[in-house]
């Protein structure tokens, strides 16, 4: 399925779902904060590699007390560096990174239980959730106290660069307990595939032109930082996965708008 035909399907049935449940659903609001992680080309095999905070907010319409569906907005920031790497290959290498994460996406929560709030008889619930987003990211990196952004330097060649907004595909588990009257609080963790290999600035293969900066005399090679200039023009630069992928592991509250009218069954 491209990503368009999944934007329509997550469109269609958010529109078809408030039409049936106008009459039966809560709003709610909600607050979080955590961390992000980040794994990819500098960091290949630990899936909980965390390396800075996150934060966000959302609004929800609950349609009864198993389905949701909430616009979300996070903001995060990962980094990794070669240089404190366990893999030698890697500490030669010595590629860096930081990384501002922007996403705002729509998400389809399921509750495993009859939760509490708008009529349900479970004050707590494991869920799970999916759905389709933007992230808009900057990677950046610091030579001689001045930021660059590389995604505007083609460090693997590129003549503009590459795109930094793309479309994302969220999903994770959470655990969501009530624990006054229409205040709850949740935990989730969720990983996020965006349909790009740059979150890191890294992705294909050392260029023929590479990218310097600073001053004449002390002049840093971004493209191949490592000490020996190891990157030979046309072999890998990172590694052979498609896409990076990223995480983000929150805490929040939220308050839930309910209405007299209780759910019916």
């Amino acid at each position: 399925m491209t990503p368009n035909k999944l934007l329509l399907l997550i469109f269609f049935f958010i529109s078809g779902s408030q039409v049936v449940h106008a009459q039966e659903g809560t709003w709610e609001l909600g607050v979080m904060g955590g961390v992000a992680g980040y794994m990819g080309d500098l960091n290949q095999n630990n899936p909980l590699q965390i390396s800075g905070l996150s934060g966000g907010l959302y609004v929800k319409r609950n349609f009864n007390q198993y389905l949701g569906v909430r616009l979300n907005y996070t903001y995060g920031q990962i980094k990794a560096d070669d240089s404190y790497s366990s893999n030698e290959q890697f500490r030669e290498r010595n590629l860096r990174f930081k990384t501002m994460l922007n996403e705002f996406s729509g998400l389809i929560d399921f509750n495993f239980f009859n939760f509490n709030i708008g009529g349900g008889n479970r004050r707590f619930t494991p869920y799970l959730f999916t759905g389709a987003g933007l992230v808009i990211f900057k990677p950046t990196v610091k030579v001689d106290g001045e930021r660059y952004r590389l995604d505007r330097l083609g460090t693997e060649g590129q003549e503009n660069g590459y795109k930094n907004a793309v479309l994302t595909i969220p999903y994770g588990v959470g655990l969501r307990y009530n624990y006054k009257d229409t205040w709850s609080v949740f935990s989730e963790i969720g990983y996020r595939t965006p349909l790009t290999d740059y979150i890191d600035d890294v992705s294909g293969r050392y260029p023929v032109n590479p990218v310097f900066v600073g001053n004449d005399q002390n002049q840093v090679n971004l493209s191949d930082p490592s000490r020996y200039q190891i990157g030979q023009p046309g072999t890998q630069r990172g590694d052979f996965r498609k896409r990076d992928t990223y995480l983000f592991v929150s805490v929040g509250i939220s308050f839930t708008f309910v209405s007299s009218k209780c759910y019916s069954f």
